[in-house]
Parts: structure tokens; C-alpha cells; sequence
């Protein structure tokens, strides 16, 4: 295919010893070295805290270091000794701090008392809880709640998120957006329609069971590395593990088990793809296509001489619309698969043989899938491939999405949705004696879509970095300022907290790690894993500053500001007593959370139901559906035009989703920077592009707006022709609103259409001196 290699890319494995020399520059740079020698082995334990970054699952018996590199990072962060004080918003202007870098902002450490935002002086100025509290609910109180919208970043516990979305619908509104709409919400749109339930099917005991595992779009190494532990067991057991991925990732290629004494010894590492398949970007319906082109012919050859490479017996009672389904595969071009995949069919023939080889496969997946124009239909063509060979509802099969931030599944289980249909509105009203509002809230793009249009008027953020996260950056920063109110739940200071409404309150509140402690005590909170199961979190640490709330505790105080008094609902007793809550949630949701507060004391955690496991099929035809793709190509670009280039958003090793660690890329070789685009030579050579030339990039799109960015340095890279890898968030200003996945709106952010062109010396000069605050770690 042409491909370039790079010559500073990182020869090692993902792991060992690079692992180990990261997280001790971190902890000693966050100064939180003697904390993290304490809390770490508590990291992801029964009786411990949940990790505040990734969602991956929690085995039972745990590992003696139940963390990852990116993982322990997020320890660290929470655990640093640095902290952001009155003093600090004294010394800096508002706009002094827009122009600092993420990681600066982040570096200042944790945020330690209330503020509010004082338009005179543009600074940040100290307030009391009380006085932030009422000046909030009686903002809210003068707003038409359809203008307001509440956004949820993941990270909140399941009481939490439970009691945030109550407020919203007690308030009157549905506008409950998450992260999960801009990353995951394809997954939530595709998997019900196929096979009626909206999260995955697999759990971690499936592994073991498996015989073969597919990858499509997920980055094990940097965004689920705990993953790699049940990768590497299957790999020596001789599993054979097939990846699609336009760009090579180290974790996916090699590992070594820091827990091993004898590869840390030898530096030996595990081999973990049996197969890589470099697809191009927005190419997977197409691979897909071929891999179940090869197995419908092979079947069709076999079926001659009586025996069969389909699941037949599963496909004719547990699935629907394969005769369709399986005329449009007859019918695909392989010269149509070849070009769009940018595989050769070969090589997704021996993809399909690896597959038509195993009898319990488990898919996997990630962004890579769902942040496309068609991200619904690249999930349910995986799907489509697994049902083939009745690889749903079997143990060691199964489809396995894998969720990023920790909790943002078990956020919407307990009620963060837009989706009135989602949530048991009956029953909560039954519950608190209300009636809740019917009416479809806003999604992120929505939300977004909103502001820009006026429409919007207040925003309340529990956690994250929302501003930085969302498309189209320039447009919805000045859109931003136009809110009448913005209300941030933080731990630590983020470039959202400094674009502000016309009044503007920033929250901090006591961080997973740190000790809550009540009326009733020191506190238990939970979260739910990817795989679906429940675990209890409890926090030992000493809490940052006098002055910080639990996240609980500043949602009732909203709450209490602006609702009217509730005879059925005590706030007060439910920041004192988490059990009350989670007793709540379990009259909302019985079939999931029935005695909970028992359950979730067990080691274990606890599982919540999932039909399609049992292969009970709870969608419009009873059974699970092959759907047939609308196109095989999911990009926005399809111009044809070889001048416009897929720019796929991608993840450092160095940071997790917004939170940047730092600027040591090592897996990619890209050290000291993050403003640069991974090229392939080939397209550098046609192009007349030289290594390290500053560049702009500019997005092909339908509308009149020009977005384009400058001041990023062209590295020559292992990726496949037409396609270019850069940074995300830093990028997000490149993607536009109207690119989004069809139906479930997730941010096409991973085959964006750009043209990239030399800069001229001026405009190169005056990026590099916007961005100079930059500096390495």
C-alpha cells in the first residue's frame, strides 16, 4: 500500500519498563508520590476506589496492581499536591488564562473553594456555597427549562447521576446530553435495533471461553490497557486476535507484563495481534462487507457437500432478514471492498478464514466505529458478521463496545438521557409525585446547535471539559458567551471553566479517591464497568480543602435552590445517607437494581440483566436483525477527490479523553509537542511536503464556514494512503457540527474530509507563537 514508516516511532512494547519510568516522572511531578504509594493498591479493589479514568472491567480475584499506566496518571491527578487557590484567579485574568495550554491549566492542581465569575475585573472571585447556591437556582427559576441543559461528562457516580437527572426532569427538562453522544451513542442506537439491548453482551469471564477476537477502532494501549492483561492470556493460549486499525498501535502489537517478573527481566514482550489490518479510515463496512463475502461463499461451497460454515440452526430461529441480507453481500463488488477498505481482498479473505476457524469470537470496538457518518451501520455490520456464526448470546462470544470514561455507561442506566423513552418516567413519577416532562431533550450536537442558535440559555456541567470536547470550537466559544448562565462541577481548572456566560459559577467538588464523609458517616458511591457490572467505590484520602463538596451534596444544593419543596423527596437525607439514594434507584429500577444496597457490598459487584446474552431478543421482530449497511463508505468524504485527506482525531499515550499528562507520546514518537500530523510519505511526496514543514489544514464541507487551522508539523507516519492522524482536542475546531453519525449525532471525528497545505512563513509565525506556551514535560 505504500506505506512510510516512521523513523522516530517507538520500537518498544506497551508496558513494561516505559510504563514504569512514566508513572514516576508523573508522580513525582503531581508531588504525589507518598499518596499514591497508599492509594494505588486500593486502585480497582473490592473495598477500594474505582478508577476515575476508563471504564474496563474488574476481575475478581484482582491482580496485585489493578491499575494501568493511564489509569494510575489519573491517581496521580487527583492525588497532586498542587492546588489552585484564590490567590492563583488574583494573579490571572480570565483572558490571561485562555491562553494558556490544556495541560497548563490542568498542572495548577485542584481547585480548593467556590467562585463566581466577576465581569469587571475578569477574574474569578471567592463566593459562598450558600450564596452561589441561591444566586444559581434563582436564575434557573427565571429560565423556560427547555433553555436550559444539563450535561454529564462520565465520571459522576450512579447516586449521583441518578440524583442530577431527577433534578433536570423535577426542574422540567430533558436535556440531558453526556459524553456518551460523542462518543458511544452509535452503539446506543445500533445494538437495540440488532439485538435489543443498547449496551454489549460480553463479560469478563467470556475471555477465558474465547477462541478468537476480532478489533475494530479501539486503541487497547492507551484508552483500556487493562484489557491487555485478558489479550495477553488468550494470546498464550494460542487465540488468534484480528485487528482493523488504520495506524499500528503498540498496544496492539506488543506487550509486557509489568506484573511479570520474567518479562520485565527480559523485556520479551507478547505478541497480541495475530493479524493487523491497517483499514482506511471510514473503510470498516467495507472490510466487514468482504470478511462476510468470503464466509456466505465459503458456506455457499460447503452447503454442496452437506456441511455448513453458518450457524443455520441459530440463524433460522433467533435472527431476521438474512436472505436480505446475505443478497446484498453476494452482490458486493470485491474491486468496490478493495478500494474503500484500502484492503486487499486477500488479506480480508484471511481475516474471514481466522473467523470461519473459531467457534466462540468475541468483537470488539471503539470510536473507531461509531464516530463516522455512518457509525450506527459500521456497529450493526459488526454485528452482522457475529451473527453469521450464532457468535451472540454464547459464552466466549459476543459484541464487546468498549466505553471510555468510568461510569458514563452506569450514567444512563440510572436516567442521564435525552431519550424520554429510556427512562421509567411512570414510575418516577409515581415515585416523587410529579409529572415529569415527555417531550425529547437536546443531545450534545443538539445542545450545541442550540447555543449557536440562541435558543440555549443556561448550561450546568457535572465534570468534564465541554467547550474543549465538541466541534466545531471557535463558533461555539463565541456562541458560549452569549449563555445567561454557566455552572461548572469540577475538580481541576479546564479551558471550559474560562469561557463563560454572562454569569458564571465554578464548583469544585471532593474527588472518587477522597473520603466523603456525611451525617451517616464515611460514604459509599458506585459506578458500572463496560461489561456492565455494578461495583462500590469508597474514598480514604483527605479531602483536597476544608472548603469542597461531594458531588451529591452540590447537586441537592442546586436543587433545593430552585425546586419547590417536595414531600417525597428529602435532599437532605440523601447527601447524609448515599444508601437512601441507591434504595431510590432501586424503586425506579427493580429488574436492575434490586437490593442494592446488599449487592453492590459483594466483591464481585453485580451484573445487570442483559436479554441478548440469554439470546431473548427484545427488538420490533423478536429476533436478532441483520441490517443491511447504507453505503460502504461511512465518511463524509466522498468527493473522490485525492487532494482531501481522512484526518482521524486520535489519543495520546500521555492523556485520557480532554486530561493531557503531559507531552511524551512514546508509542508515536512524538515528544515534546502535540501540534503535529501523522502523514503517510506517499501522500507527502505528491503533495511536495518535506518532514517537520508547517502546515494548515482546512475542512472540505458543505456549508460557507472556512475552518481551518495552522502551526501543525508534518511527521511522516505508518498510516495508510489518503488518511492523516492529529490530536484531539486541539482539532476539534476542524470538525463541524453538521458532521455527524446519521440517527445518533456522535461527532464524525475519525475520517474528517481536510486539505492540508505548506503554510506561509507569516502565518507559521505567528502560530508558533500563540501555541509557545506548550512546553514539554
Amino acid at each position: 500500500m505504500g506505506q512510510g514508516t516512521d523513523d522516530r516511532s517507538y520500537e518498544g512494547p506497551a508496558g513494561g519498563w516505559g510504563s514504569v519510568r512514566s508513572l514516576v516522572r508523573k508522580s513525582s511531578d503531581e508531588h504525589a508520590v507518598s499518596a499514591a504509594v497508599h492509594e494505588l493498591p486500593r486502585q480497582n479493589k473490592p473495598g477500594g476506589f474505582m478508577c476515575v479514568s476508563c471504564a474496563w472491567a474488574k476481575p475478581v480475584p484482582p491482580r496485585p496492581a489493578e491499575f494501568c499506566e493511564n489509569g494510575a496518571k489519573a491517581t496521580f491527578a487527583e492525588l497532586t499536591g498542587r492546588r489552585v487557590e484564590r490567590a492563583f484567579f488574583e494573579k490571572h485574568t480570565v483572558s490571561e488564562l485562555l491562553g494558556w495550554a490544556d495541560y497548563d491549566l490542568e498542572h495548577e492542581g485542584r481547585l480548593t473553594e467556590p467562585m463566581r465569575y466577576d465581569p469587571a475585573s475578569d477574574r474569578y472571585v471567592p463566593v459562598e456555597w450558600s450564596e452561589a447556591f441561591a444566586a444559581i437556582g434563582a436564575q434557573l427559576k427565571s429560565l423556560d427549562p427547555e433553555s436550559v441543559v444539563f450535561y454529564a461528562s462520565g465520571r459522576a457516580s450512579l447516586e449521583t447521576s441518578y440524583m442530577y437527572q431527577l433534578f433536570a426532569r423535577l426542574y422540567g427538562s430533558n436535556n440531558l446530553p453526556d459524553s456518551s453522544n460523542m462518543c458511544h451513542e452509535s452503539t446506543s442506537v445500533a445494538l437495540p435495533e440488532s439485538i435489543g439491548v443498547p449496551i454489549g453482551t460480553v463479560r469478563l469471564d467470556d475471555f477465558a471461553a474465547s477462541d478468537g477476537i476480532f478489533f475494530f477502532g479501539q486503541n487497547v494501549g492507551t484508552n483500556s490497557p487493562r484489557m491487555l492483561h485478558q489479550l495477553q492470556e488468550a494470546r498464550e493460549r494460542g487465540v488468534p486476535i484480528v485487528t482493523f486499525n488504520p495506524l499500528r498501535e503498540r498496544g496492539l502489537e506488543a506487550f509486557v507484563n509489568p506484573q511479570s517478573p520474567l518479562q520485565m527481566l527480559t523485556n520479551r514482550p507478547t505478541t497480541i495481534s495475530s493479524q493487523y489490518h491497517q483499514v482506511r479510515a471510514g473503510g470498516d463496512i467495507a472490510a466487514l462487507m468482504g470478511m462476510c463475502k468470503a464466509v456466505i461463499a465459503a458456506d455457499d461451497a460447503a452447503a454442496a457437500g452437506g456441511r455448513r460454515i453458518l450457524d443455520t440452526a441459530f440463524i433460522e430461529e433467533h435472527t431476521h432478514g438474512y436472505d436480505d441480507f446475505a443478497a446484498m453481500v453476494r452482490d458486493a463488488d470485491w474491486a468496490e471492498i478493495e478500494r474503500e477498505s484500502g484492503l486487499a481482498r486477500s488479506a480480508l479473505e484471511e481475516a474471514a478464514a481466522t473467523y470461519m476457524a473459531c467457534d466462540r469470537v468475541i468483537g470488539i470496538y471503539g470510536m473507531g466505529l461509531t464516530q463516522h457518518r455512518l457509525g450506527v451501520d459500521n456497529v450493526q455490520m459488526f454485528v452482522n458478521l457475529l451473527l453469521l456464526r450464532g457468535n451472540i448470546g454464547r459464552p466466549g462470544a459476543g459484541i464487546c463496545p468498549v466505553r471510555g470514561h468510568s461510569n458514563v455507561q452506569g450514567q444512563r442506566t440510572v436516567g442521564i438521557s435525552e431519550k424520554p423513552e429510556m427512562v421509567p418516567l411512570d414510575k418516577m413519577a409515581e415515585q416523587f409525585g410529579f409529572e415529569p416532562p415527555r417531550k425529547k431533550g437536546l443531545n450534545t450536537v443538539e445542545a450545541c446547535e442550540g447555543i449557536v442558535a440562541g435558543e440555549v440559555r443556561a448550561f450546568v456541567g457535572l465534570g468534564g471539559n465541554f467547550v474543549r470536547a465538541i466541534p466545531d470550537r471557535e463558533v461555539m466559544e463565541q456562541a458560549w458567551r452569549g449563555l445567561d448562565l454557566t455552572v461548572q462541577i469540577a475538580t481541576k481548572l479546564n479551558r471550559s471553566h474560562l469561557v463563560v456566560g454572562k454569569s458564571a459559577f465554578l464548583l469544585p467538588c471532593l474527588g472518587r479517591i477522597e473520603r466523603d464523609e456525611q451525617a451517616t458517616g464515611p460514604q459509599t458511591v458506585s459506578t458500572e464497568d463496560s461489561t456492565g457490572v455494578m461495583h462500590g467505590s469508597i474514598g480514604r484520602r483527605p479531602p483536597a480543602s476544608p472548603h469542597l463538596l461531594s458531588e451529591p451534596a452540590i447537586v441537592a444544593g442546586i436543587a433545593k435552590a430552585t425546586l419547590p419543596p417536595n414531600p417525597r423527596l428529602d435532599w437532605d437525607a440523601w447527601v447524609g445517607d448515599y444508601a437512601l439514594v441507591r434504595d431510590a434507584i432501586a424503586t425506579s429500577y427493580p429488574s436492575i437494581f434490586h437490593d442494592f444496597n446488599r449487592r453492590i457490598a459483594q466483591p464481585e459487584g453485580f451484573p445487570r440483566p442483559n436479554a441478548a446474552r440469554e439470546r431473548t431478543w427484545t427488538t420490533k421482530t423478536g429476533k436478532a436483525n441483520f441490517i443491511l449497511p447504507q453505503s460502504l463508505c461511512a465518511s463524509f468524504d466522498m468527493s473522490g477527490d485525492p487532494d482531501v485527506l481522512r484526518l482521524i482525531t486520535l489519543r495520546s499515550n500521555d492523556q485520557f479523553n480532554t486530561t493531557i499528562y503531559g507531552y511524551r507520546d512514546r508509542f508515536r514518537g512524538v515528544i515534546g509537542t502535540r501540534m503535529v500530523v501523522l502523514m503517510n510519505k506517499a501522500d507527502m511526496a505528491r503533495l511536495g511536503l518535506r518532514e517537520d514543514q508547517q502546515v494548515t489544514m482546512e475542512t472540505v464541507a458543505d456549508d460557507d464556514r472556512v475552518r481551518r487551522m495552522s502551526g501543525f508539523a508534518v511527521r511522516p507516519y505508518n498510516i495508510p494512503p489518503g488518511c492523516i492522524g492529529a490530536y484531539y482536542p486541539e482539532c476539534n475546531a476542524l470538525i463541524p457540527l453538521a458532521q455527524h453519525a446519521r440517527v445518533s449525532k456522535v461527532p464524525a471525528a475519525k475520517s474528517v474530509p481536510v486539505k492540508v497545505t505548506a503554510t506561509l512563513a507569516a502565518t507559521a509565525t505567528a502560530t508558533a507563537t500563540a501555541t509557545a506556551g506548550m512546553a514539554a514535560e
